[in-house]
């Protein structure tokens, strides 16, 4: 009789430096299923990233050596890997520093462990589903001068290179799916996030305002009280 074989558990990276929090939420994602790396401090989190090159990373802002901000520009710069940032800082401009560096989504202190599984299963499918969806299409994508290769996860703007985070890239594709056509915020929760209601709407706009910053401002419009789309300039 051929032994049943259980899929490889996917590879979280836990970055905190309070030893009691990182070892509660590292205790709850293995039981969750998961295996767990931990770091402790900003360059122990880029070598373990480098060592073990995790499925995704729960990654605290606040860290000795160097903070989750350099961090997540370090691990987003050798590999995109989703990414989940802690926080006990709710200033708008911490959210947007770590979001323009290649984090996805953030939770803010004090939180329930069940809501940062909830959020690190959410990436994750999210980077399934952009997967599947990369391979059952075509793998160029052209909208007026914009480019998306989804093989490749390459974008040209105008004839120029254009670096987007993971998320970013995502983003682009749901709203490029349907040029000059308006995509509801609730929509993009859902099929980039992965969320079934619009919570983290801030995580959005922010991510909207970095795609404006790199590709142009009127290449996204917005339609307020609805939502986005990419214009085919």
């Amino acid at each position: 009789m051929t032994e049943e074989r259980r899929p490889t558990p996917r590879t979280l990276l836990v970055v905190e430096d309070d030893e009691t929090i990182n070892r509660a939420l590292s205790d709850r994602l293995v039981a969750e299923g998961f295996r767990v790396v931990q770091a402790y401090d900003g360059p122990g989190a880029v070598a373990a990233d480098q060592e073990h090159r995790p499925d995704a990373v729960v990654l605290d802002v606040m860290l000795p050596g160097f903070d989750g901000i350099e961090v997540c520009r370090r691990v987003q710069a050798a590999r995109p890997v989703p990414v989940l940032m802690l926080t006990a800082r709710v200033e708008e401009v911490d959210v947007l520093i770590g979001l323009a560096v290649g984090a996805d989504d953030y939770v803010t202190k004090p939180f329930r462990l069940r809501e940062v599984v909830a959020r690190v299963r959410a990436l994750l499918r999210r980077v399934d589903r952009a997967h599947e969806l990369a391979a059952a299409r075509p793998p160029r994508l052209e909208v007026g001068r914009l480019t998306i290769d989804r093989a490749t996860r390459e974008v040209t703007a105008d004839g120029r290179a254009v670096h987007l985070t993971p998320l970013e890239f995502d983003l682009l594709l749901a709203l490029a799916a349907d040029p000059g056509a308006v995509c509801s915020r609730e929509r993009l929760m859902r099929e980039v996030w992965g969320w079934a209601d619009a919570r983290g709407t801030r995580t959005l706009d922010s991510h909207v305002k970095a795609l404006r910053a790199k590709l142009g401002a009127d290449r996204v419009r917005t339609v307020h009280g609805v939502g986005y789309a990419v214009e085919p300039l």
